[in-house]
């Protein structure tokens, strides 16, 4: 799911790996039109299309030795699945416009929030680019499947976020940190950050209270605030 912490996960097998003496190169995959996208993965000559007025090097070339993380894959368009394809089965890379090609040793990691077995039904994901990506699966759980891990989180974010702004001192109250446990987080991780930034940035006492984490009482989760039986 989303802001489950993916990107986090990725970062932790590649600082854990032998490659971690180099750094990660993460490509936002949704956040590319396509023949950017291609472009940027697999470089380019010059003169290869309008407005190609040098070389570049594509970030499977920088990623020789390391590890690239393709944020978001499903979103990558067919066209370029393809070519990604290729890369992965030969371990090469030619870029647009060049006849040559270039070997390149890189450790992928892929992650997304779409089901990838229902886009290859509707033929917007290619069967053999799955099977080549899904070596090894790891799926992270959704916050509300940890529940025990949130005054941890709650705890680490506050401690964090509290440097940041210099609110030093700072602290969640019981009452507060039961409500956390009991709310569904449907935006996981990445919301309960959120919101324990917002926390820090306008709450008035040394102890966070429920009111200080929802601004409105609607929003907390049902029986917030209350004592526990």
């Amino acid at each position: 799911e989303s802001g489950t912490g993916k990107e986090l996960a990725a970062r932790a097998l590649h600082g854990l790996s032998p490659r971690a003496g180099r750094p990660m190169i993460t490509v936002n995959c949704p956040a590319l039109p396509e023949h950017i996208l291609e472009s940027e993965l697999f470089g380019y000559r010059k003169g290869a299309f309008t407005g190609a007025d040098r070389d570049k090097i594509g970030l499977f070339v920088e990623a020789d030795g390391t590890t690239i993380l393709l944020d978001e894959v499903a979103d990558i368009p067919v066209s370029v699945q393809t070519k990604l394809l290729r890369v992965l089965q030969e371990k090469e890379v030619q870029p647009l416009g060049q006849n040559k090609t270039f070997a390149v040793d890189v450790r992928v990691i892929a992650s997304t929030n779409q089901d990838l077995e229902a886009k290859i039904r509707r033929g917007e994901f290619r069967e053999d680019l799955f099977y080549r990506l899904n070596v090894m699966t790891v799926t992270m759980p959704s916050l509300s499947e940890m529940v025990s891990d949130i005054p941890l989180l709650a705890q680490h974010f506050l401690e964090r976020f509290s440097r940041e702004h210099g609110r030093d001192g700072l602290e969640i109250g019981s009452e507060a940190l039961q409500a956390l446990m009991q709310r569904p987080w449907p935006g996981n991780v990445r919301e309960l950050q959120n919101l324990i930034n917002r926390a820090v940035l306008l709450f008035e006492g040394p102890v966070i209270g429920v009111s200080d984490l929802w601004e409105e009482v609607s929003a907390a989760p049902s029986g917030a605030g209350e004592a526990a039986s």
